[in-house]
């Protein structure tokens, strides 16, 4: 009888697949590298996470519906199942979007599924880039990646514009009729243009076709690109986190990517999916078969443009009348061209606010710990007046629902945000920095004397004195922890003339920074906490006595950024 021994496995699956692969391949190195990167865990960077997510599941919604949606502007009598349209002379398009709504399996859901992740995706990117311009996550060496993020932001309003206008309804098409109208506003080129754009005059027989062909292909890869783009450069820079206790420019602290990141990843991508499935299957969203096919002739109150469009929409809509001037033959229609120029003029302004705020503070380290937003207060207002211009804008869209909805006149409804939008900026800048610079000086006192107890005592020579409750390390340690920037002098050149370019530098500077707010300093705890030291002695309860005490002694981590 003989035995044979069974040989011993060194792995399992994942560990065989792994050592195929990288004996083939050469990719451990890479793999050991990528899941060994460390991700903070914050609930702000979320926002991020679920722009990713609701982007595939847009992916795998359209790539449903590009099977049944023909984009076809010839004209077909409707003969499906919906009655109020039967018999109604409409394009393919639309009747395909029709025939996808009621008569194929799943395709109403799927197209609501589309429409509500298109819009989850762009409000995600948008926070998403909200929380990074209040914490000053764009800061070097972050920069480009700031302008890829705003890229994909602008792709994902491009995507959106195509996708609406494909049903060829109504709706769609109005929205078709007011580009055409901006493009036609451009002197010069601007009739040519919208000739070639539209194969014609409008709408012309071309349009959806070509708008089928940006959305299903070129604008979708682009997305894909600077996805990868931006998750390559978040990968080679470490990930931004909060200010506290050994958190540091030099270190990441949070999990590794493998194996935990991915598994939070994993069950938090079925989260977002399922939320959206939840939404598409209860809430109605494009009823296309209201409208009716697209006809010029028929222009009604409530014809908006999805809502990250709206403030495009808005600025035309607020623009003043009566700017066409007469020059040269040609006719400059300003109250088309003006919101032109500001809507593109704000999205640049945007894009490049990084490199200005770098050149204004002469800030050439890397920063990868975030600022609370109070401790930037100009920074901080300026995003507050930005909101508050766009959501201006953005209300202008809405003009007409508000006086039809609240039996308002119209042009009170257009001077009242006409206002709102010159006066609202100014008065959110000066109220969030007035905010900031409180909440600073608050975060300052209790910084210094610790939280208020309502404990009263009295002293031996007769004064009461309110007791006041030292702070933990970590909470001491948020409080302090920011950089104390200066405004910037205007200084000679090597000719010894002070230029136009430094003047201005320092004029920037002192918007910035005159109404600073310096850190506590450890001498300042120390010193704080020895004027306190008799009455903490005389408290009844002597360990309040020690806690009140020690502080200044035993927080080393608090001294760093007060040295820096």
């Amino acid at each position: 009888m003989s035995t044979t021994v069974a040989p011993q496995k060194k792995g399992g699956f994942l560990a065989g697949t792994a050592n195929y692969l990288d004996e083939r391949v050469g990719v451990a190195g890479i793999l050991k590298e990528f899941g060994r990167k460390v991700f903070p865990d914050h609930w702000s960077f979320m926002l991020g996470e679920v722009a990713l997510y609701s982007f595939v599941v847009l992916l795998l919604s359209g790539t449903f519906l590009t099977f049944f949606f023909q984009p076809s502007m010839e004209f077909v009598i409707y003969d499906g199942v919906y009655g109020p349209l039967k018999g109604a002379e409409m394009s393919i398009a639309y009747a395909s979007t029709l025939d996808i709504s009621f008569e194929v399996r799943g395709g109403l859901l799927m197209r609501q599924v589309h429409h509500w992740s298109a819009l989850l995706f762009v409000a995600a990117a948008g926070l998403h880039m909200l929380r990074v311009f209040f914490t000053g996550a764009f800061r070097k060496p972050r920069e480009i990646n700031w302008v890829v993020g705003f890229v994909l932001f602008v792709l994902g309003m491009a995507a959106g514009f195509t996708g609406y206008s494909l049903p060829d309804d109504l709706l769609s098409g109005n929205g078709l009729r007011i580009i055409d109208g901006m493009i036609k506003g451009i002197p010069v080129i601007g009739a040519y243009t919208s000739s070639l754009l539209f194969g014609g005059e409008f709408p012309g027989e071309t349009i959806v076709a070509r708008l089928y062909g940006l959305h299903i292909l070129l604008v979708p890869a682009l997305i894909l690109v600077f996805i990868v783009i931006h998750l390559f450069m978040v990968v080679i820079h470490k990930h931004t986190h909060y200010s506290g206790p050994g958190r540091k420019d030099t270190n990441v602290v949070g999990y590794p990517l493998m194996p935990v990141y991915v598994a939070k990843a994993g069950g938090f991508f079925f989260i977002v999916f399922g939320v959206i499935m939840l939404i598409a299957a209860t809430f109605t969203i494009n009823p296309v078969w209201n409208y009716g096919g697209y006809d010029p002739s028929p222009v009604s109150a409530g014809t908006q443009p999805d809502w990250y469009i709206g403030f495009l929409d808005g600025a035309l809509r607020l623009a003043p009348t009566h700017l066409e001037v007469h020059s040269g033959g040609v006719t400059w229609a300003w109250n088309i061209l003006l919101p032109m120029i500001v809507g593109v003029g704000f999205l640049v302004v945007v894009a490049l606010y990084p490199f200005l705020e770098a050149w204004v503070t002469g800030d050439k380290r890397e920063h990868h710990v975030l600022d609370r937003p109070r401790n930037a207060p100009t920074r901080t207002a300026i995003g507050a007046a930005g909101v508050t211009f766009y959501a201006a804008l953005w209300a202008g869209a809405s003009t007409d629902l508000i006086a039809t909805n609240f039996l308002m006149s119209m042009n009170n409804v257009l001077t009242s945000i006409q206002i709102i939008l010159i006066v609202g900026p100014i008065i959110a800048y000066i109220i969030t920095k007035r905010v900031c610079l409180s909440l600073q000086r608050k975060d300052r006192e209790i910084a210094l004397h610790g939280r208020e107890t309502g404990r009263i005592i009295r002293m031996p020579h007769g004064e009461y004195i309110e007791v006041h409750e030292p702070l933990e390390a970590f909470e001491q340690y948020k409080l302090v922890d920011f950089k104390d920037y200066q405004p910037t002098l205007a200084r000679p050149n090597a000719q010894g003339k002070i230029t136009v370019r430094a003047r201005i530098r320092a004029g920037l500077s002192r918007f910035y920074f005159e109404d600073r707010i310096a850190p506590v300093t450890q001498g300042e705890i120390d010193a704080a906490h020895h004027d306190h030291a008799p009455a903490v002695t005389a408290a009844p309860k002597k360990k309040a006595v020690t806690a009140a005490k020690k502080p200044a002694a035993k927080k080393p981590a608090a001294k760093k950024p007060a040295a820096k």
